[in-house]
């Protein structure tokens, strides 16, 4: 249990202790900075601990808002202040400054801390201006229309109590569960019911991570009935699956209604999601079969798209988030068209986001069939990537950003290359030309090679790409256009699996190469939530156990040139399976030890829903 001390002398009628007590925190009461130091020395070192001035006037929210939030070390309102177990320290040594009378203004007078009402001598304000000298990161909430306050005289306490009883605390709460960037089918028909069932769901101690479960589990129902083959069952397919997302919707919304962040969380989150898509894609291939219409080849397509696309906003994301300089008559544009509402939502459903995808997927697989259903995709996906990408190109060549080593590093996590490419790199050390190039040539070289109709061909065009592949790594990804490397080696990769796949012409193969790719797929992705989360890639001998992007794509080459149709089926089976159980395991002991860890709580928005 979280402990708040309440600094001062207690106000008749205030409700501030029952608050504090109905956010979890025993409650302990000292009369001066002296006792509080002394209080808080006492509470457990595995502790939250909170400071609330006694005085403190405001609307329930606010302070969980200010004192709940798991993603921030120290975090404070006027009149509170917070510090989790990791910040513990730095409160102490803040409060023992106050407490000494280390807290100085101009002129030696001891230092006061400005409230919203009034400039008002509190222990917890003081605490705050102590750790901001120190240097100390403080969060401080967005409050918006909630009131939070330390009143100076009992009028101002009045007045206070008077701006409180004017704001319906629990309608602000609700309204701040909705995501503040989404797309325009959440906006408007998804989220106006979704935030009431997240608050349902808060009510009976339902956690983000069980709704999150129930989601996945709802889109594999869905999988199943477009695996059916039949009308009814597309019908039932269609349904569930805005059911899911609407479930999708609603665990991000719980958790910000209920500021129940974590690791796991995000993580669970942003992998099914992922889970969802690309199994209910499985599903309408299957039931594509049963009518005898074979679309696996189509299925694939629309995940090797869809994880492009993905992996270009991820690339262009870390490239540019920490640079310098950066700015660009492009991004200025784009910054004056989101001023202007019509042109935010346009934008924002033409790149095609979850939202908007799924309600497309759901009314097409319903209406019509899984063969049109993925053209239609297929479509609307390529034309999102394009437009998305041709803006990003542009903002990138008509910046001068300055890139840090530290994106660099993430670009080249990024790019998966093994040992293979790593070895050539080091033995040759020599530089053919800039990252980007080198990586087009090597990536067109296999192309053509897959292409050719020559049986080893394609072997020849693999050697040659890991060759590059090694060369467009030699230096850091610096350039201006360098993100794209990652992007290109998973087209490379996954769109070598789908040829040869194709190629093979036997029943099977394509299934098989979906197993495949899925399972790397994963790995790209679960890198990128490392980086995200500030985790660093996935270990090194992970990536050396499956071979890296070019390790990988040589090895399938080979198995296709060396094998039967049948048993090259049979290999990329057996490859899907053993890539998926090195990267699962791996996967998820690394989550689950970093959430019992306690590693720092994250809440990843994630794709625009």
């Amino acid at each position: 249990m979280s402990t708040a001390i309440v600094t001062g002398q207690p106000v008749p009628g205030s409700s501030l202790e029952n608050d504090l007590r109905s956010l979890g925190f025993d409650v302990r009461v000292a009369g001066d900075a002296s006792e509080t130091d002394t209080l808080l020395a006492a509470v457990p070192a595995d502790r939250r601990v909170a400071l609330v001035d006694a005085r403190f006037v405001g609307h329930l929210h606010a302070l969980r808002l200010g004192l709940t939030d798991p993603r921030f070390p120290l975090a404070a309102v006027p009149g509170a202040v917070t510090a989790q177990p990791a910040a513990r320290e730095a409160l102490s040594r803040a409060l023992a400054r106050e407490t000494s009378g280390g807290g100085t203004a101009h002129g030696g007078a001891p230092a006061r801390a400005k409230s919203s009402v009034g400039d008002v001598d509190s222990v917890a304000d003081h605490v705050v201006t102590a750790l901001a000298a120190d240097g100390s990161e403080v969060h401080h909430p967005e409050l918006g229309s909630l009131v939070a306050a330390v009143p100076a005289d009992p009028q101002a306490r009045n007045e206070a109590r008077q701006a409180v009883a004017a704001v319906d605390d629990e309608a602000v709460r609700l309204k701040s569960a909705v995501k503040s960037r989404d797309g325009f089918f959440t906006t408007f028909f998804i989220s106006p019911y979704s935030r009431h069932i997240a608050r349902w769901c808060a009510r009976r101690g339902l956690t983000p991570n069980q709704v999150t479960t129930a989601s996945l589990l709802t889109a594999l129902i869905a999988a199943g009935c477009a695996a059916t083959g039949t009308r009814p069952g597309f019908i039932a397919a269609g349904v569930l699956l805005i059911a899911s997302f609407v479930l999708d919707c609603t665990d991000g919304q719980l958790a910000r209604y209920s500021l129940q962040y974590s690791t796991l969380g995000a993580w669970l989150d942003a992998t099914f999601d992922r889970a969802k898509e690309y199994a209910y894609y499985a599903g309408l291939a299957l039931g594509a079969a049963r009518g005898g219409d074979d679309v696996w080849a189509l299925a694939l397509g629309a995940m090797i798209l869809q994880t492009c696309r993905h992996v270009v906003d991820f690339s262009f994301n870390e490239a540019n988030h920490d640079a310098s300089a950066n700015t660009s008559p492009t991004a200025a544009l784009s910054d004056k068209l989101d001023s202007r509402g019509w042109t935010v939502w346009l934008r924002r459903m033409i790149v095609l986001p979850i939202g908007e995808r799924w309600a497309m997927i759901a009314v097409l697989t319903a209406a019509t069939t899984p063969r049109i259903t993925f053209y239609v995709l297929l479509v609307g996906c390529a034309f999102a990537a394009t437009y998305t990408t041709a803006g990003r190109v542009l903002r990138s060549v008509t910046r001068k950003a300055r890139r840090t080593d530290r994106a660099a590093q993430a670009l080249a996590d990024l790019a998966d290359n093994g040992p293979l490419a790593s070895a050539v790199a080091h033995l040759t050390r020599v530089r053919f030309g800039a990252p980007l190039l080198v990586a087009l040539a090597g990536t067109a070289v296999l192309a053509v090679s897959l292409f050719s109709g020559v049986t080893w061909a394609p072997v020849a065009g693999a050697v040659v790409y890991a060759v590059t592949s090694g060369q467009a790594l030699y230096r850091p990804l610096k350039g201006a256009l360098d993100w794209l490397v990652p992007p290109l080696f998973r087209a490379a990769e996954y769109g070598t699996v789908l040829v040869l796949a194709a190629h093979a012409d036997v029943n099977g193969a394509l299934p098989a190469a979906f197993g495949l790719v899925a399972a790397v797929a994963y790995h790209h992705y679960d890198t990128v939530y490392r980086i995200r989360g500030d985790a660093g890639a996935p270990p090194a001998w992970l990536v050396r156990a499956i071979g890296g992007q070019e390790g990988r794509t040589l090895l399938v080459t080979v198995l296709a040139a060396l094998l039967t149709a049948s048993q090259f089926k049979v290999a990329l089976t057996a490859l899907a399976v053993a890539v998926a159980l090195v990267v699962l395991v791996e996967s998820i002991r690394f989550w689950v030890s970093a959430h019992m860890g306690g590693a720092p709580a994250v809440h990843d928005e994630g794709e625009t829903a």
